[in-house]
């Protein structure tokens, strides 16, 4: 097994970091430290403080749950989409509301059911008799954020409506195709438990997923918190927005100026690369899911206060976007052996870059 470098407190600096010197921040057009044009700290100061009011609004709802709002901000910069996965009454549909309450944009809420159609979903072209031709109606799909609840209640065909909206921002009806506007975020929720009645979601459609959560049950401080604040009350009521489409838009430009050195590119490409060779995995790691890593890794860096991308980032997202994507083999299930488990396995196992700042937290976790 190859050595690894002593990890450091998640969300700490050393001093390489705090000076600007980071091994892995080097850039070609200048020395090392050097922060991009489109890049300055008066944009990641706004960036952290958009994201620490969002964070702040979600958590009325969601109470005692921090990594998984984390994760949920981190796929928002991403560009990317979030799966939200656990059992009846956790929050998985509070979260998603309040998430998309906390912005001022576009949403549509859409609850998925065995006879959802996939014009229900995109939209359909309604002949009108005045002007004698046929206009486009456009569906839920067409909003920033889309909620989908308990998608995986909806037939395949249906599911697969999903497919190049979430991939390409884009529909296309009846040969024509209509850009969405951004951003654009599809949160869906299903319920592993209650398998009567479901449609398993196919890889290509968990493959477009960036992300996957379970939030889990909340502590028994935190559950009481919840009685006292929220049992004569629904906090989505009173739910602001703190942020706009416009300023989102403009931090998700901001995430993906981020640095990432062809250190870390290159350790990301072979964390994607080593799922693919596990002999518990049938199906490994996309090259999607190597694109989704790197993104998400840079928007974790953003909200730690960080213009570049360190290994620590990429083990803070990696359980979240990998996990979900690996297909297990019946040996492996037989052994009670999870993706997760693999995941951490493919952590431990691949070698750091030389002059990491710090090695990976052992549980994924990471404070911004």
């Amino acid at each position: 097994m190859t050595s690894r470098t002593q990890p450091a407190t998640p969300g700490e600096y050393t001093a390489e970091q705090a000076s600007g010197e980071s091994p892995f921040y080097r850039s070609s057009n200048g020395p090392a430290g050097e922060v991009p044009a489109a890049y300055n700290g008066r944009s990641l100061g706004e960036l952290h403080d958009t994201m620490r009011r969002v964070a702040a609004n979600v958590e009325r709802v969601l109470v005692g749950k921090p990594e998984v709002i984390r994760i949920a901000l981190v796929t928002l910069l991403a560009e990317g989409h979030l799966l939200v996965e656990d059992v009846p009454g956790v929050g998985k549909t509070s979260l998603a509301k309040a998430l998309a309450r906390s912005i001022d944009c576009t949403v549509s809420r859409i609850q998925f059911t065995p006879d959802l159609l996939p014009s229900d979903v995109t939209g359909v072209s309604i002949y009108n008799r005045q002007t004698s031709g046929f206009e486009f109606r456009p569906g839920p799909v067409f909003a920033n954020i889309v909620v989908g609840d308990e998608i995986n209640r909806a037939s395949p065909k249906t599911q697969s409506a999903l497919l190049e909206c979430m991939e390409e921002q884009q529909v296309t009806v009846d040969t024509s195709t209509y850009r969405l506007d951004g951003p654009f975020m599809v949160i869906a929720t299903q319920n592993p438990i209650e398998m009567e009645g479901t449609y398993a979601l196919p890889e290509a459609q968990r493959d477009r997923f960036t992300a996957r959560v379970s939030i889990g049950y909340p502590d028994q401080q935190a559950e009481l918190a919840m009685v006292d604040e929220h049992a004569g009350h629904n906090p989505l009521i009173d739910l602001k927005p703190v942020s706009d489409a416009a300023a989102v838009s403009r931090l998700i430009g901001l995430v993906r100026g981020v640095h990432i050195a062809p250190e870390v590119r290159r350790y990301a490409v072979e964390l994607a690369a080593a799922t693919r060779e596990v002999p518990e995995i049938r199906l490994g790691a996309s090259p999607r899911a190597t694109l989704q890593l790197v993104r998400a890794a840079r928007a974790q860096a953003a909200l730690s206060g960080r213009d570049y991308v360190v290994p620590d980032d990429l083990h803070a997202v990696a359980i979240p976007v990998l996990a979900h994507r690996l297909v297990l083999t019946t040996e492996a299930h037989a052994a009670r052996r999870s993706a997760t488990d693999v995941v951490r396995a493919v952590l431990n196992r691949v070698a750091v870059p030389q002059g990491a700042p710090g090695g990976a937290p052992s549980n994924g976790k990471a404070r911004w």
